[in-house]
């Protein structure tokens, strides 16, 4: 298992852990008191609508975490489509058990999902360019680790984790610093070799600068689609163009066809819609 595994792995069993204190700080009252000891049950995930699959990992360890004797079985591969009314997982075990994680692992469940599937809808909308998809740090507290794994799941490509991975110098640097050369120049002496520095430019004349101070990436912000092809013209492939701001689905194509390398979309993490599905007992 590679750290980014290992990373993902500790923030699933962290995010679990929180959300099923929240949900039964002092048990499940209901459950063990209206349900007969021995009792064990199977329950289907549905579908209600069309989606995306992301989470079903997540969802089995919510009961594994319940308990260890749950089985689940998973019906669908991640990142795949599904259907309203598919079958998407099954889950047999003690009934109580059944019913202590049913909620957590819907929430988890229908969250990811949400996510994958905005996420291949951009994906899709650029097939056939050299644009990919780029998530941002918008994303729900406490559930980053597990939202860029949906936009992964579903095609989409991750940016930078946090503020620790990669210097990306924004508008607010920049006016705090005086320019895009000295903020450049300030990056590569405070950080070590082999650390991408990228510049948000929200003009030619601001990515003419960041080329010029040596910067590994551009973001061009908020950029009309001419002065995006401009910008990769000067550019001339030296180094990656990102496109970034009012990224929607009319508006993405065309973006990508400026030939820019990437898009960074908010929207697949800040706006996902929780896709609906349901538990549904059958013993």
């Amino acid at each position: 298992m590679g750290t980014d595994d290992l990373d993902l792995e500790l923030a699933i069993d962290a995010a679990i852990e929180a959300a099923l204190r929240e949900d039964m700080p002092g048990g499940d009252i209901t459950s063990d008191s209206v349900i007969p000891a021995g009792s064990r049950s199977e329950a289907y995930f549905l579908a209600k609508e069309d989606g995306v699959l992301a989470g079903l990992p997540v969802a089995s360890r919510v009961f594994r975490k319940v308990d260890p004797s749950v089985i689940f079985i998973e019906r669908f591969r991640e990142g795949s489509a599904f259907r309203q009314s598919d079958k998407l997982a099954r889950v047999k075990g003690p009934t109580v058990a059944l019913l202590k994680g049913e909620r957590t692992a819907l929430n988890f469940l229908q969250r990811l999902c949400g996510v994958a599937t905005v996420t291949r809808r951009f994906v899709e909308a650029v097939a056939g360019t050299k644009a990919r998809i780029l998530d941002t740090r918008k994303t729900t507290p406490g559930l980053r680790l597990l939202e860029k794994y949906a936009v992964r799941a579903a095609g989409g490509s991750n940016h930078r984790l946090g503020l620790s991975d990669m210097v990306l110098i924004k508008d607010n640097h920049l006016s705090l610093v005086g320019g895009v050369s000295e903020a450049v120049r300030r990056a590569r002496a405070a950080v070590r070799p082999g650390v991408r520095v990228e510049v948000e430019a929200a003009s030619l004349l601001q990515v003419r600068e960041a080329l010029a101070a040596g910067a590994d990436m551009i973001m061009l912000d908020n950029m009309s689609l001419e002065t995006m092809r401009q910008a990769v013209s000067l550019a001339a492939g030296r180094v990656p163009l990102e496109a970034s701001g009012n990224m929607t689905l009319d508006r993405v194509r065309a973006v990508a066809e400026t030939g820019v390398d990437f898009i960074s979309v908010g929207a697949l993490t800040h706006s996902a819609k929780a896709v609906d599905i349901s538990l549904e007992f059958v013993s």
